[in-house]
C-alpha cells in the first residue's frame, strides 16, 4: 500500500517510513499544519466514541470524592494500572504481602506507575509535552531494569532501520503537529509505541504509559484517574486483535483500534469511579 494512503498518519507498513513535512514549532504555539491525523476523526465511529471518552474522564473529575481527594484515588489507580499492564506482558499482578517483588515485568510497571503519580507526573509531563523521546527514553528505563543484561541499551530505541525515523514523526504529533481530539491521539500513540517495538524490552508497558501522558498533557485525564488498562486485561484477545488491526494500516483496521482504545477510556473512567466511590465509603 503506498504510504500516502495509510491512514495511520501517513506510515507505510512495508517500508516503516512516514512521509516528510515541515518542522513544526514547540507544542501550542501553532495549528497544526497538513494535519496527519484529520482523517482519523471522520472514520465512521471515531469522532462518537472519542466523544463518550471525554465525557465520561470528565464525569469522573467531577465525582465528589476527587474534587479534592484525586491524589489518593490517583495513587490507586496508578497501582491497579501497572499491575494490568504488567500482566498484558507476560508479568504477575500480585503484591507480596512483605512488599518484596519477585517478578521484574511487574516491579517495572509499578516503577512507571509510580513516575505518572504525585509530584513526579508533573515532571515527565513537562518533558513529555517539550521532548516527548526523552520522556520515552525515562520510561523505558523505568520499565526495562532487571529485564535485560544489557544496560547500556535502556532508554535507548533499536538502531533498526525505521525506528528513529517513525519516533521523531510520533513526537512530531505529540509537540503540535495534530489537533485530532486526545482520545484518537492516545490511541496512535499507543498503537504506534505497541506495534513498533522501539526498544526491544518492556515496549507494552512503555506504550500504555505513553498514552496515559497523553491524556494527561492534553487534559483529557489531568489527575490520570482513569485505568484503562483493566479493559485490556479483561479482553486481552481484543487487544491484541485490535493492535493488528493497527498494524495492517487499513481505515477500517485503524480506525476499529482507535474506536477500542475509546471504549478501553470509556471503562477506565468506570473503572475510576469504583475508586472513587470506595473512597468515599472508607
Amino acid at each position: 500500500m503506498d504510504g500516502s494512503t495509510d491512514p495511520r498518519c501517513g506510515l507505510s507498513p512495508g517500508r516503516a517510513t512516514w512521509p516528510s513535512r515541515p518542522a513544526l514549532p514547540s507544542r501550542g504555539t501553532v495549528k497544526a499544519v497538513n494535519d496527519p491525523l484529520a482523517p482519523l476523526a471522520d472514520l465512521p465511529g471515531v469522532r462518537e466514541a472519542a466523544d463518550r471518552a471525554r465525557e465520561a474522564l470528565g464525569a469522573v473529575h467531577r465525582h465528589r470524592t476527587n474534587r479534592r481527594g484525586w491524589p489518593t484515588t490517583a495513587a490507586e489507580a496508578s497501582v491497579r494500572a501497572a499491575r494490568a499492564s504488567a500482566s498484558l506482558d507476560g508479568g504477575s499482578t500480585e503484591l507480596p504481602a512483605d512488599g518484596e517483588l519477585a517478578d521484574p515485568i511487574l516491579t517495572g510497571a509499578l516503577r512507571v506507575g509510580q513516575a505518572l503519580d504525585g509530584e513526579a507526573l508533573g515532571l515527565i509531563e513537562a518533558t513529555w509535552s517539550r521532548a516527548p523521546l526523552q520522556a520515552l527514553a525515562r520510561l523505558h528505563l523505568l520499565a526495562a531494569s532487571g529485564l535485560t543484561e544489557d544496560t547500556e541499551q535502556l532508554g535507548r530505541p533499536r538502531a533498526d532501520r525505521g525506528v528513529g525515523e517513525r519516533l521523531d514523526a510520533l513526537s512530531q504529533l505529540v509537540t503540535g503537529g495534530t489537533e485530532v481530539p486526545a482520545p484518537i491521539l492516545a490511541a496512535v500513540v499507543h498503537g504506534e509505541l505497541a506495534t513498533l517495538r522501539p526498544f526491544g524490552v518492556a515496549d507494552g508497558v512503555v506504550a500504555r504509559a505513553a498514552s496515559r501522558l497523553v491524556s494527561v498533557s492534553t487534559g483529557l485525564d489531568p489527575h490520570n484517574l482513569g485505568v484503562p488498562e483493566v479493559s485490556w486485561l479483561r479482553r486481552p484477545q481484543a487487544y491484541t486483535d485490535g493492535l493488528a488491526a493497527f498494524t495492517s494500516g487499513t481505515a477500517e483496521g485503524v480506525g476499529s483500534w482507535v474506536v477500542l482504545c475509546c471504549g478501553a477510556l470509556e471503562a477506565g473512567a468506570r473503572e475510576a469511579t469504583s475508586i472513587a466511590e470506595a473512597a468515599a465509603e472508607s
